[in-house]
């Protein structure tokens, strides 16, 4: 079966997997938003480089999704998690009535996918490898990783051709348990993400300041105590980093083995640029919504206290209105 795939936006993670899913032959086209991005790559292709290697791909595209002229099997949508209400709604009279359409975004979106074009359409996935935009068309892969896909726990969907298609990039894993997966790497997310953002570091260099071991960890250990009271089941990131395990106990050993092992995943990814730093570099606004403020939303509701995840919520949104700098100074605050 041909199937026809879209994909909708090209920023670091929807730009690399659209060229590995085009090298592998199958029937792609991407929307780019941009003119000038899709004259670039037209021209020029697209450009990856990083752990995998280097390559040019050539890949169909257009600049809105009112430019398509037929009707798609699967459907990626790869924008910020802002966007996806907007972009669900318009892909509406593109899909099939057994069209699959995947949910790439930071966060839990996969509610707010489904209240638009259907739970028997929606598709969550995790998105477990590292990928930074060094220019428009022009992507570094700058960790290894995998794909986690699933659909909600009502409906029976069968995702092996989204699991092949991801395949091209990465290892991808079906889970009867996305909200699970997705909780977990929000986590990670909301540590990684949000203070990238705040310092301006990349991950690696983060991971060597002790100072913002701690606050990764408060992070993380607010996190935890909102999934416990909301019974939210966290399942271990990536299989390892199990959260419970590792915030349940307390005392001087306790806290030098977590530093060790955010050190270890710190050292691991080391080049990984927060992608809500790409977006302040570009003027954009970030995700912070669906990453540190969807803790303290969960916190408010079920009266858990998440003061760090508030601050941070606070600082993002201050830099991004330009009141505050992009600074490793703003972790003296915490």
């Amino acid at each position: 079966m041909n199937l026809k795939i879209l994909l909708i936006g090209i920023g670091a993670i929807g730009g690399s997997l659209s060229c590995f899913i085009q090298d592998k032959g199958y029937d792609l086209t991407v929307v780019v938003h941009r003119e000038e991005t899709k004259e670039k790559i037209e021209k020029e292709g697209l450009h990856i480089s990083g752990v995998l290697g280097e390559k040019r791909v050539f890949v169909p595209a257009v600049t809105q999704i009112s430019d398509l002229k037929e009707r798609y099997d699967i459907v990626f949508i790869a924008t910020k998690a802002y966007q996806l209400e907007k972009v669900a709604t318009e892909i509406l009279p593109y899909l099939k009535e057994n069209s699959k359409v995947i949910s790439l975004q930071n966060g839990i979106c996969l509610d707010l996918l489904a209240k638009i074009v259907g739970y028997h359409r929606s598709v969550g996935c995790l998105i477990g490898y590292g990928a930074t935009m060094l220019e428009r068309g022009h992507l570094e892969i700058t960790s290894t990783g995998e794909f986690v896909i699933g659909s909600h726990p009502s409906v029976s969907m069968d995702l092996e051709d989204v699991k092949e298609i991801l395949s091209s990039l990465f290892p991808t894993r079906i889970s009867n348990n996305i909200y699970s997966e997705l909780y977990s790497k929000l986590i990670v997310n909301s540590c990684i993400t949000s203070l990238g953002a705040l310092t301006g570091l990349k991950l690696g260099q983060m991971m060597k300041k002790r100072k913002i071991r701690s606050v990764f960890l408060n992070i993380m250990d607010e996190a935890t105590k909102v999934a416990e009271a909301g019974n939210i089941h966290v399942v271990p990131y990536g299989g390892k980093l199990d959260y419970h395990k590792l915030m349940m106990h307390h005392g001087f050993f306790s806290r030098l083995k977590q530093h060790i092992v955010i050190m270890v995943v710190g050292k691991k990814y080391k080049n990984l640029k927060s992608s809500s730093l790409q977006s302040l570099e570009r003027n954009e606004p970030t995700e912070i919504d669906f990453f540190n403020g969807y803790i303290s939303s969960k916190g408010k509701e079920l009266k858990v206290l998440t003061p760090v995840n508030d601050k941070i919520v606070k600082f993002i949104k201050q830099i991004e209105k330009k009141e505050r700098p992009i600074s490793i100074d703003n972790i003296k605050e915490f």
